[in-house]
């Protein structure tokens, strides 16, 4: 009888085993109740190993509370090479993508003039020592000074289908921002059209053959001059942030191409992070939702002046 090949779903689903929670209660007791044999040593290596997975997002926090309802996941996978770098942190893998969150100072991917200290390149290393020939596959770009969550594939095919379906794949994704001077609105939606002159995107209020971007933002607070802002994009285009804030006159903290001149520049950094990344799995078709904390640094600005 000819055995019934599975599908690319069905294989992805296969590499993890999956236990629903039920009722409230650590991540440790959680792992000690479903694998009775396994020692407490064991289960610390499984999360030092980074082969638990909670609800889709990679935990390696003993203490996790876990609530009724959530998914607990742990990787089939032996002999995972546990990845360290200080500049990229590993949020969620499996056989088709790749979540990291990137720190700033970091290129997502190389130029002529720097091929080796990027994401990429670090990323492709750490899969090839699994097997020989692994690759990363680029799917969308952080600017080098941004920093927060980004997603690459690890095949040309899943590749081929995030850029090719990334407005329906991907669902939401959100920056956090300080700005320059106290936005006069709470909420409201940037419309141009940018056209990108290699060194500087230039922005213009009507259609001049640009490419249309649109970016909604959302006040958080103001304060010391400064305003914390969310940015969810419609488009993505090249700079399209730092170009829209400059616009309305509220450029980025630390922004030396489309910021102030000689400006304010109390982070010694561009004051953009991408905190939330929405899609559906392009292989699966689940429901990826992945969010990281504002950045400590954003918030103090924010805190009374003594």
């Amino acid at each position: 009888m000819e055995r019934k090949r599975r599908t690319p779903a069905e294989k992805a689903r296969a590499r993890y085993t999956d236990y629903a929670v039920k009722e409230p209660m650590e991540l440790m007791e959680f792992l000690a109740s479903k694998m009775p044999d396994a020692s407490r040593t064991k289960l610390k290596s499984l999360l030092s190993k980074r082969v638990v997975l909670v609800d889709s997002v990679i935990t390696t926090q003993y203490n996790f509370a876990l609530k009724p309802g959530m998914k607990v996941q742990i990787s089939k996978e032996k002999n995972k090479k546990e990845f360290r770098h200080p500049l990229l942190k590993i949020v969620y893998e499996d056989p088709y993508i790749i979540v990291v969150e990137k720190k700033e100072g970091l290129l997502s991917v190389g130029t002529d003039r720097q091929k080796e200290r990027t994401a990429q390149h670090i990323l492709s290393e750490y899969v090839g020592r699994s097997c020989r020939g692994n690759r990363i596959y680029v799917v969308h770009r952080l600017d080098r000074d941004t920093s927060g969550l980004m997603m690459f594939a690890k095949d040309e095919k899943t590749q081929r289908t995030l850029r090719d379906y990334w407005h329906d794949i991907v669902f939401d994704r959100r920056y956090v921002a300080v700005v320059a001077g106290e936005m006069e609105k709470d909420s409201g939606t940037l419309v141009s059209w940018l056209t990108d002159r290699t060194l500087y995107v230039s922005s213009s209020k009507t259609d001049d053959g640009g490419q249309k971007a649109i970016t909604h933002y959302r006040t958080i607070k103001r304060a010391n001059g400064f305003s914390l802002v969310e940015l969810q994009l419609e488009t993505g285009r090249k700079n399209q942030i730092r170009v829209h804030m400059q616009d309305i006159g509220h450029p980025l903290i630390g922004d030396g191409r489309y910021g102030i001149d000689g400006g304010p520049n109390p982070l010694g950094r561009l004051a953009l992070h991408a905190f939330k990344l929405c899609f559906y799995h392009p292989v699966t078709n689940e429901v990826m939702e992945f969010e990281t904390p504002y950045p400590a640094a954003f918030k103090k600005l924010f805190l009374k002046k003594q």
